[in-house]
């Protein structure tokens, strides 16, 4: 039997808030979600970090009608649940205002969130009469939680907690890991193909100590899991804060450092294989902790999507250039502070 649905200004739309480390597969579950959402119309709330939006680009390189430039609003003023009143509830009424509202909210944390204050967020009375938390999606990388490293890039997740002036809680990774799998309402064991059967039991066990009971938990490659699976939940999280368990519901503010960062425009790329090369060599000689971009590439229609985590180099033609659209190539290049930007930049583009 169908469901009839009552009017859209009656409902409350539903929010999927999707957390995970640095490196676990958010981005890929998010772009796989939206190839297969069907029609439904999708709104993108994303914690993108460095002056290239490279995460909402990703996402927007799906090239679906569906995931419109109006429909991916990223927060880059820090960590997302350390800033709710200043970002994350103005954009929220934002969306809820719309004239023609989304059906659907996804919600894209920082790998350093945790998830339980942004849970708490839909209670307010500005959100909680138009909005509801479907469900909390935790992206746990396999191998990193089979080798005890919780993270893929553990110094990578460090840089980012050193460039988020606005967090306020400096948890050790295993604690994040635990704060993320106690919120969960479902957990996508990412990167399922990278580990053997004993690592994926052991990562399985390790989840099952944290989960809360019937929690499910979905393995997954390349983050990929239907939006039939990860939406319509229905859990209603905002009024279940009780059962989500978390080790900083009374956390006091810690003092953190700065890291660098800084853009680098390497103009076309003649040789992508040459160019690979010595970026590669360049990120392990300067400890260069991420590198994210796109490139263009002589002779090709298609952008270069570069992703970059420690000395993991990733690289792929997402889509076409738009017709108008200026062919350039820009890279975000991440490490600690007094990283020496001359030698990179000299090493990067010869």
């Amino acid at each position: 039997m169908s469901r009839v649905l009552p009017p859209a200004s009656h409902r409350k739309i539903p929010a999927t808030v999707i957390t995970g480390f640095l490196g676990a597969g958010k981005t890929s579950l998010i772009r796989h979600l939206l190839e297969t959402s069907n029609g439904s119309r999708l709104a993108l709330v994303i914690n993108e970090f460095g002056e290239v939006g490279v995460d909402r680009d990703v996402l927007l390189g799906c090239g679906l009608e569906s995931c419109g430039d109006e429909d991916v609003v990223e927060l880059a003023n820090g960590c997302i649940c350390c800033t709710v009143a200043d970002d994350f509830l103005p954009t929220m009424r934002m969306l809820l205002d719309r004239p023609d509202p989304p059906d659907h909210i996804v919600i894209e944390t920082s790998g350093l969130a945790l998830p339980k204050p942004l849970v708490k967020a839909f209670a307010w009375p500005e959100v909680r009469t138009r909005a509801t938390v479907d469900g909390v999606i935790a992206v746990v990388d396999a191998a990193a939680v089979a080798d005890g490293r919780f993270a893929a890039d553990p110094v990578a997740v460090q840089a980012q907690r050193r460039a988020d002036e606005a967090l306020d809680h400096d948890s050790p990774l295993e604690e994040l890991f635990e704060e993320q799998v106690q919120c969960a309402d479902m957990i996508v064991l990412n990167k399922i193909d990278c580990v053997t059967g004993r690592q994926r039991t052991h990562a399985e066990r390790e989840i099952a100590r944290h989960a809360r009971p019937a929690v499910r938990t979905v393995c997954a490659s390349h983050g990929a899991v239907d939006a039939s699976i990860l939406l319509g939940l229905g859990a209603g999280a905002e009024d279940d804060l009780v059962s989500r368990r978390s080790h900083h519901d009374e956390a006091g503010e810690h003092d953190h450092q700065d890291f660098d960062s800084f853009v680098l425009h390497p103009g076309t790329i003649e040789n992508v294989d040459r160019f690979m090369a010595g970026l590669q060599d360049c990120i392990g000689r300067h400890d260069i902790l991420r590198v994210k971009g796109f490139l263009h590439v002589s002779g090709r229609p298609m952008r270069l999507a570069v992703q970059a985590v420690g000395t993991r180099l990733q690289h792929y033609f997402d889509r076409d250039w738009s017709d108008g659209e200026e062919r350039t190539s820009s890279l975000v290049v991440i490490g600690l502070d007094g990283m020496d930007h001359a030698a990179i930049r000299a090493g990067i583009t010869g």
